[in-house]
């Protein structure tokens, strides 16, 4: 799936296609192993597109935090001179 598609789903609807095909690269992995699987340029794909969805899952996040939130590059650690 290209990324331009995932776009234009709700968060609701990548979390759904994240879990179905979390299950469908489980189902890939056990066929593999059991020499079942004559496509194996499909579990690449699918482990792509599962990284698409959750950098567009992790975008979203970022998105609603607010910018002065967690460590800056002089947050937290003393100064040496």
């Amino acid at each position: 799936m290209k990324i331009r598609e995932l776009r234009q789903k709700s968060n609701k609807e990548l979390k759904e296609s994240l879990a179905n095909l979390k299950d469908k690269l489980r189902e890939l992995r056990f066929n593999l192993a059991g020499g079942k699987v004559k496509n194996i340029k499909e579990i690449h794909q699918t482990k792509k597109t599962i990284a698409r969805i959750l950098t567009l899952l992790k975008e979203d996040g970022k998105e609603r935090k607010s910018p002065d939130r967690g460590r800056g590059p002089d947050r937290g650690r003393e100064k040496h001179k």
